[in-house]
């Protein structure tokens, strides 16, 4: 098997068995089993348990980082766009649970990274807030989107709403949950608009 394959392999079965189990309750031994692999195996690609679910968040916020930047459609307008990238977040992390909740669980651990790994998690973070600030841009050119604030940090606040649709409104009336809902919200705030 290639390396890369193997390595792929393995992060997998990390991702998978964070369906029913949270990260301290895993153990290497239970990875390599359900990676098929020794325990030794792991060693060559990661230094330890943090590294392997480190390396599976990062390389979950890149591929959703270039699934935005392929999917974006250029010529449409803005709050079509912003609600496509809604749409392809959304999408992603609903068919990636266990990812979903291993970010979560990263970003529950971010005061107590250091040196390289915390600036390897913040570049990630400035990725994908780069990705969704790019298209945020177009609606402050447009006029729709207010230019007070930098697209960076509204970025930051729409990524803050999309997590809270994922975690806490699955159980939410179908139309509260909806794409439209949250990106109204977004571009609109929630002040009543007097007629």
């Amino acid at each position: 098997m290639v390396k890369q394959d193997k390595r792929k392999q393995i992060m997998q079965a990390a991702e998978a068995l964070c369906t029913s189990r949270r990260f301290h309750e895993i153990t290497l031994d239970e990875v390599a089993h359900a990676a098929r692999v020794g325990k030794g195996t792991i060693y060559r690609y990661f230094e330890d348990k943090d590294d392997l679910f480190f390396q599976v968040v990062t390389s979950g916020l890149d591929e959703l980082c270039e699934l935005l930047s392929q999917k974006v459609p250029g010529d449409a307008p803005f709050q079509n766009q912003l609600l496509s990238v809604c749409k392809q977040i959304t999408d992603f992390f609903s068919s990636r649970r266990q990812l979903f909740r291993m970010m979560q669980a990263e970003d529950g651990r971010m005061p107590w990274f250091k040196g390289d790994v915390k600036k390897r998690w913040m570049e990630r973070h400035e990725k994908l807030n780069a990705a969704l600030g790019s298209i945020i841009s177009i609606g402050v050119k447009e006029g729709e989107i207010r230019d007070d604030i930098p697209p960076d940090i509204l970025a930051e606040f729409l990524r803050s709403m999309l997590r809270t649709r994922a975690h806490k409104l699955q159980d939410a009336p179908e139309e509260l949950r909806r794409h439209e809902v949250l990106v109204d919200l977004f571009c609109n705030g929630a002040q009543v608009v007097k007629k």
